[in-house]
């Protein structure tokens, strides 16, 4: 496995699926019958066990005989492990791939088309930005599966001890970080781990600059542009006098330092507030006793308002490989019904469908999550984008930053890796 994933790193997603034969699959593999077992990739523990056991009990009423598994994926190192799984003889039917990510699968053939399924599975209903996402060269591949902003999560008594109020501006967000973090030693004002790039991204929105630009047929880096440095050098300055996570580690669970009480503020994607108020005895137990102390708002931008923040969120996918193509087509139609969807959004994901926004809720965090939605932003179109991902070198180089390295030297060197990527 370590092989091929170096293998994977080495060429591009596309190359090695397109090695691998998935760029000439046409999905035709072994009929669909009675007493097949569909297997559904789902990553990451956001999908609520409620919708779990809806997509499986709804399919297998539906398919006497036949059987769904579901198989918890992790975000870290999926792109290698799709790319290899998708390619191999022993490919899942059905697969969750980030929006970010979606272009390297579609653009090397490795999901069937669902242009004929559109309507079925939701029309002009689904979210434009994520069938865009799901979309090449004009046909339709992966389908919305939900999505969500990051918002900033906060302890309300530390803000009211220090005579904080939710700040306005970024500026301010960023000073009032500061200032939790000295009144308060060994906690974070800002929860700011090295390799979390998704919150980096803010900051050079925000400050003009971008990640990269197209010009022809040609992608450019753009961390060394003035205006990218601007925001980057305001990420240090965070990570190194606002945070005291680990400079080199990574933004999973990051409830477990949350409800640790080494947090102050936290910018994380909306349905963290699950995992907080997670109950005491859950297989990853949250702080449901904080839930009075726990406030929400919109990180605020360089001139207030709602700030350019990255719109996470996830796209679903029949793999090409499938062996049983019209059974996978019929469980992902489950998963983007009305009923499936509803779920998500009482769990706080923001539904694949526009008609089902408002089954969010209208609390704060579902009118912090409609702010935050208004103006996020995704990252570039490229189908090279998920190399770059895949790659590490925006994990790298965070890291860097957080323990304190040279901001425009590194932002040049950056641009050079990225560059050779995307144009490769």
């Amino acid at each position: 496995m370590r092989k091929k994933a170096l293998a994977v790193a080495a060429i591009g997603v596309s190359a090695a699926l397109a090695l691998a034969g998935c760029a000439s699959s046409s999905g035709s593999g072994s009929a669909d019958a009675e007493g097949a077992n569909i297997r559904v990739w789902l990553v990451g523990s956001d999908t609520p066990d409620e919708a779990r056991d809806y997509l499986k009990t709804t399919f297998e009423s539906d398919h006497p005989g036949s059987t769904l598994t579901i198989e918890e994926q992790s975000w870290t190192g999926l792109v290698d492990k799709l790319t290899t799984s998708l390619s191999g003889s022993d490919s899942p039917d059905v697969v969750e791939v980030g929006n970010t990510q979606a272009a390297a699968f579609t653009s090397a053939g490795a999901f069937l088309p669902l242009t004929d399924e559109y309507d079925a599975l939701g029309g002009d209903d689904l979210l434009p930005g994520f069938v865009e996402a799901g979309t090449y060269d004009g046909t339709f591949y992966a389908a919305p599966y939900y999505s969500g902003s990051r918002l900033v999560f906060y302890k309300k008594d530390l803000l009211a001890a220090a005579g904080l109020q939710p700040p306005t501006t970024l500026d301010e967000y960023v000073a009032d970080g500061q200032a939790l973090a000295a009144a308060n030693p060994g906690v974070s004002g800002i929860y700011f781990p090295g390799q979390d790039w998704y919150n980096a991204l803010p900051y050079i929105w925000e400050n003009g600059g971008e990640i990269a630009v197209q010009d022809g047929d040609t992608w450019k880096s753009t961390f060394s542009s003035p205006e990218s440095i601007k925001g980057l050098e305001q990420v240090q300055k965070v990570m190194t006098t606002a945070s005291v996570a680990p400079k080199d580690g990574n933004e999973a669970d990051a409830q477990v330092p949350y409800c640790g009480g080494t947090i102050a503020m936290l910018s994380a994607p909306s349905w963290i507030k699950w995992s907080i108020l997670a109950p005491a005895d859950s297989e990853t137990p949250g702080c449901a006793d904080q839930e009075s102390n726990l406030g929400v708002f919109a990180l605020p931008g360089k001139d207030g308002g709602a700030a350019q923040v990255f719109a996470g969120g996830s796209n679903v996918a029949v793999a090409a490989k499938s062996a049983h193509p019209d059974l996978a087509k019929d469980a992902l139609e489950i998963m983007l019904s009305d009923q499936y969807q509803t779920i998500l959004g009482e769990n706080g994901l923001v539904p694949a469908k526009l008609s089902l926004g408002d089954t969010i809720g209208t609390d704060e965090v579902a009118q912090a999550t409609t702010a935050a939605a208004a103006n996020a932003k995704l990252t570039p179109a490229s189908p090279k984008w998920a190399d770059v991902e895949a790659s590490g070198a925006l994990q790298d180089f965070f890291v860097q930053i957080a323990q304190g390295g040279d901001v425009p030297t590194l932002a040049k060197a950056l641009d050079q890796k990225i560059d050779s990527i995307l144009n490769g």
